[in-house]
């Protein structure tokens, strides 16, 4: 179907555009932007004057729940959340069940999520096999497969050996890894290390579980030269180890959840289990640090670290609770709500989720790399289009996501997603729109 948008706000982070006009598409494709020509015959005309017409978001860490975890969220019910969120990519961790170690598994994934013509998915393969932390994974087969890296998502792994052929392995061949820094030994507490913890009688998380695994990684990285993407960094410590990694050259990247960059551990009250997420909540410098390396860039990218959590698993005293929370449809309007707190332009505030996470997967997207995250002539027409001086109450009942489940549950949050478009036909459109 060729679409025309029409009298849009086009904001495109990657070449700083920021003016109204129009948007022309067809098979696919962007194929007029700004100034449309009058002969273009469009099948579909959407009003977007009032809208921000923008890329696609890019969301670097979503948990689907296939396979193995049906009960708490379907490819289907997820997908949706995606693009009702304005997420036309997403990556997908690899702690399903059985874990994404076998081609065949990111196959079916990636087979099933064509089917569902809705976003882009790109799936992370287990670093080792069944997550166990001893034996790699066929990082090549994985990669025909469809992975764009490798990770072992909340499982450390414990042998520094291993973890050091890991790095070799994947600089050889010029893969990413992706892991989150946490001592498997300091990091299994259910709470951040601090007053609150101690007054709540929770097994804390110290800092230095953090910065002890950057420490070991950084070191593994100058050694192995690997390209190595740093997951949800959590404390204003974590943060200086980054930047100065940066300022040193290292190849690496980084990101942080939309939790960790708008709660702190003061926010659990009296053992509320929704807080309950990994990394933990942590103090107000923490988190206010974050913020600040989100903005100057030192943090590459934000995400909504979806983890939808059934109730049965969520409904618990506070550290038998499943920790986790829906956040794909939270996605763009925690990023507004961020950017609108520090004083950013909307196209800064953008580029957290469109541009930047696309810097971090780079030539992993194949055929998008050119114009994922992007509004280019010729590029596909990944886009998302919301009005940002909308307000919207989050109703945990009312999201698309099967998990329910968020720490910003009667939240009043700017932005509102009114059409999403993957790959030019129309994935999502509100009862507004």
């Amino acid at each position: 179907m060729k679409i025309l948008i029409r009298g849009g706000r086009l904001v495109d982070p990657a070449s700083g555009r920021d003016e109204t006009g129009d948007v022309a598409v067809a098979a696919g494709r962007i194929v007029g932007l700004g100034q449309v020509s009058s002969d273009f015959q469009a099948g579909r005309t959407i009003d977007a004057r009032g809208l921000v017409v923008a890329p696609g978001l890019v969301d670097l860490a979503a948990r689907l729940r296939e396979p193995g975890h049906e009960h708490e969220g379907m490819l289907e019910s997820e997908m949706a959340a995606a693009v009702a969120g304005g997420v036309t990519s997403l990556v997908c961790l690899p702690d399903t069940d059985p874990p994404l170690d076998e081609p065949g598994l990111v196959e079916m994934l990636k087979f099933r999520a064509r089917n569902l013509n809705l976003a882009h998915l790109y799936p992370l393969g287990a670093l080792t096999r069944g997550l166990a932390g001893d034996t790699l994974t066929e990082m090549a087969e994985l990669t025909e497969a469809g992975c764009v890296g490798f990770s072992q998502a909340e499982v450390a792994c414990k042998d520094t050996l291993v973890l050091h052929r890991a790095l070799q392995y994947a600089a050889t061949f010029g893969y990413t890894v992706w892991l989150r820094p946490n001592d498997p030994w300091l990091g299994n507490g259910v709470a951040a290390k601090g007053p609150l913890a101690t007054r709540l009688g929770l097994s804390g998380v110290p800092v230095i579980a953090e910065t002890i695994a950057l420490n070991t990684l950084f070191e593994l990285v100058r050694d192995t030269g690997a390209r190595v993407h740093l997951c949800r960094l959590s404390s204003a410590a974590g943060v200086e180890l980054v930047r100065r990694a940066k300022a040193e050259g290292l190849p690496v990247t980084a990101d942080v959840s939309i939790n960790s960059l708008h709660l702190i551990d003061l926010d659990i009250g009296y053992f509320d289990a929704a807080m309950r997420v990994t990394p933990p909540l942590r103090q107000q410098r923490d988190r206010d640090a974050l913020r600040t390396a989100l903005a100057d860039g030192t943090l590459d990218a934000l995400v909504s670290d979806h983890t939808p959590v059934a109730a049965d698993a969520k409904n618990l005293p506070f550290a038998e609770a499943e920790p986790g929370a829906t956040g794909l449809e939270l996605l763009l309007s925690l990023a507004l709500k961020w950017g609108g707190e520090q004083g950013l332009p909307l196209a800064s505030t953008l580029a957290t989720v469109t541009q930047r996470p696309v810097g971090v997967l780079g030539e992993a997207l194949g055929s998008l790399a050119s114009s994922a995250g992007r509004l280019v002539e010729g590029g596909v027409a990944d886009l998302c289009l919301f009005d940002a001086a909308a307000h919207w109450t989050v109703q945990p009942q009312r999201l698309a996501s099967q998990g329910t489940h968020t720490p910003f549950a009667g939240l009043e949050l700017p932005g509102q997603v009114r059409t999403t478009i993957v790959a030019g036909h129309i994935a999502y459109e509100s009862e507004r729109a």
